[in-house]
């Protein structure tokens, strides 16, 4: 297959049947060969039926471009590769080569499952209740549940709440995020939660002002706005980080890192944390269990 290299710009379409985290780790390793690619991505989880992919060809059909897939259900991959093929779509399943490669030096036959063949246990649905859970408490919505988080991440305005929680949600943790604003304080609840466990999310303010303004030409939208006004940013920023501060909070500086860095801290956070509680938990030396 022959590549324009006048190509300014490229549709990159991701469809999976289960989470789709292998396909997007293996897209975002080879997109990083090219990094000055115009490339726009199109996440497709969880297609696990022929009418599901039916209400996908139409965007596929609109945004023309190469296609990644790890479906493991045969009529619905049939059903895409036979489009693909009559849209003259280039299509790949990305795991075909190395399950191949393993087939033959293994000498035996996969099982069937593309992304590791991911089975219907207890893990895949807990990832997948954590998914739901997530969307559903985005942007402290529904705050009143908060006590079955996981996590509660907390911050200013487009400081990477939203994409980190997702990230964090495919890794199969329960996420809810807040907005802290100024003049609207975050509910009560968020100071009395004890099973969650509350991370601050905070940034340069020279920073953050910066990806507001992108944010807000993106709309098409004012840029001369108190949203990235100076001195209302640097209050926002100090009225959070003191908040943290003064409710014990561990705090990660996102300026630098990329979502996925962060959830990493976090992550780590989180699993020192219960091994804490189980430290904690466990019996003394010299008693018995109750």
């Amino acid at each position: 297959m022959s590549l324009d290299i006048h190509m300014a710009s490229l549709h990159l379409h991701l469809l999976s049947d289960s989470t789709g985290e292998t396909l997007e780790m293996l897209a975002k390793a080879a997109l990083a060969q090219f990094g000055d690619a115009d490339v726009q991505r199109h996440f497709w989880p969880m297609v696990r039926s022929v009418q599901h992919l039916e209400r996908i060809v139409t965007d596929l059909k609109a945004n023309p471009g190469l296609v990644l897939y790890t479906l493991s259900n045969e009529a619905t991959r049939d059903r895409l590769e036979e489009f693909c093929r009559q849209e003259a779509l280039p299509h790949v399943a990305a795991l075909d080569p190395v399950v191949e490669a393993l087939e033959e030096r293994l000498g035996q036959e996969a099982h069937g499952r593309p992304g590791g063949k991911n089975k219907m246990d207890e893990a895949y649905f807990k990832r997948v209740d954590a998914i739901q859970f997530t969307i559903a408490h985005d942007d402290g919505i529904s705050w009143e549940n908060w006590e079955q988080a996981d996590m509660v991440l907390a911050g200013v305005s487009r400081t990477s709440k939203t994409p980190t929680s997702i990230y964090l949600a495919n890794r199969g943790f329960k996420v809810a995020n807040i907005p802290l604003v100024v003049e609207s304080p975050p509910p009560d609840l968020l100071f009395k939660l004890k099973n969650p466990m509350v991370v601050g999310l905070t940034t340069a303010p020279t920073r953050l002002i910066q990806i507001r303004r992108n944010r807000l030409l993106s709309l098409n939208e004012k840029t001369e706005t108190s949203y990235v006004d100076e001195e209302n940013v640097n209050k926002e920023v100090a009225f959070a980080r003191r908040m943290f501060a003064d409710n014990g909070w561990a705090v990660i500086d996102v300026t630098r890192r990329s979502i996925e860095e962060t959830a990493a801290a976090i992550i780590k956070l989180y699993q020192e944390r219960e091994a804490r509680r189980d430290d904690n938990r466990a019996p003394q030396a010299g008693t018995k269990p109750i």
